[in-house]
């Protein structure tokens, strides 16, 4: 769907490579330093993070200094649905973001987890060629700054919860940012976004439900809204073929039954919506790519899992009546 980023026009023989590397050292200065890289690499986006953590006492916050670097294209927000909204092509648009900060995690309590981190991040639009913009194919802004990049300090906390048994689990998960003006020019805003699901076993079969949703004020570039559409939201829609708003709601229910010990069946329902808030993100561009701001996709699908990894195959149908396939591979022992 994409073309890799190129160099002066000459395709680079690492776009075609894919892969992860994780290199991790125990001990780094003697006394029980940790230190952790990761390099991700797909067809067209990469991210590499780098974290180091000093040894503190179980019952004392975790501290680590966390450095990232990525680059992504901006399809759930510039794309250009097709297929009546089952795919998105490139729009054009990719990000560069860096970011350094410090990440504090809370000892864990019962059933509750937090961590608090704040950051600096640089985000730098690019096009397919690797050059900086600050317009996407239409003219509009995609930037905040109206420059070819935008610039923050952003606080964040994260609250989780977890809860399990043998016949059901739930889960809630809440993440709040706030940008913080060090200089006039930088970002300042706040956005929250929530995360809560429900899982009951019904005899051989188990059910799943989730909510997600959140919503954004102040200070907005168009690639801080929020996207749906794609596997990981609605099904039957390519990422962010529905919409992207400042705020949003999506619900996922989902029905799984064994029909052998490596092999499940499912069929699911899938919907969300931007909330009538798409006209209020920059540019909107939602409306302009004909997005229609609220969809539906249900289908069925299968589920195999073994000591290899979890495969994953789902068929599913959206409101325009166009069906689309998605394959899925975990690696359950990661």
């Amino acid at each position: 769907m994409f073309h890799p980023l190129r160099d002066a026009g000459v395709a680079s023989p690492l776009s075609l490579v894919i892969g992860s590397l994780c290199v991790k050292h125990p001990n780094l200065f003697g006394k029980s330093e940790k230190l952790d890289v990761l390099w991700d690499k797909g067809l067209c986006d990469s991210n590499i993070l780098v974290s180091y953590r000093k040894p503190r006492p179980e019952w004392l916050p975790q501290h680590a200094l966390v450095l990232q670097h990525s680059m992504s294209p901006e399809i759930g927000i510039h794309g250009l649905p097709v297929d009546n909204f089952s795919r998105t092509g490139s729009g054009g648009v990719n990000l560069y973001r860096l970011s350094a900060g410090l990440e504090l995690s809370e000892p864990a309590s019962s059933n509750w987890s937090s961590k608090t981190s704040i950051k600096f991040e640089h985000v730098r639009p690019v096009n397919d060629d690797g050059r900086s913009i600050s317009r996407d194919l239409h003219g509009f802004p995609i930037t905040c700054s109206g420059v070819d990049h935008d610039s923050m300090v952003v606080l964040k906390q994260e609250s989780r919860f977890a809860k399990a048994n043998n016949h059901s689990f739930t889960q809630f998960n809440l993440q709040i940012e706030q940008g913080v003006p060090i200089l006039s020019k930088w970002l300042i805003f706040n956005r929250f976004k929530f995360a809560a699901s429900k899982g009951i076993r019904l005899g051989p079969a188990f059910f799943l439900t989730s909510v997600t949703g959140g919503s954004v004020v102040g200070d907005i570039a168009p690639y801080q809204s929020f996207s749906i559409g794609g596997p990981g939201s609605v099904r039957g829609y390519g990422e962010g073929g529905v919409g992207c708003g400042r705020s949003c709601l999506v619900a996922n229910s989902e029905l799984t039954v064994p029909l052998s010990p490596f092999l499940e069946g499912a069929i699911f329902l899938d919907g969300g919506s931007d909330l009538g808030s798409g006209r209020h993100v920059p540019g909107n561009p939602s409306l302009r790519h004909g997005k229609p701001g609220s969809g539906f996709g249900f289908g069925y699908g299968l589920r195999f899992k073994s000591h290899l990894g979890h495969l994953q195959v789902d068929y599913a149908v959206n409101a325009f009546n166009q069906r689309t396939v998605y394959f899925g591979f975990s690696n359950l022992a990661r």
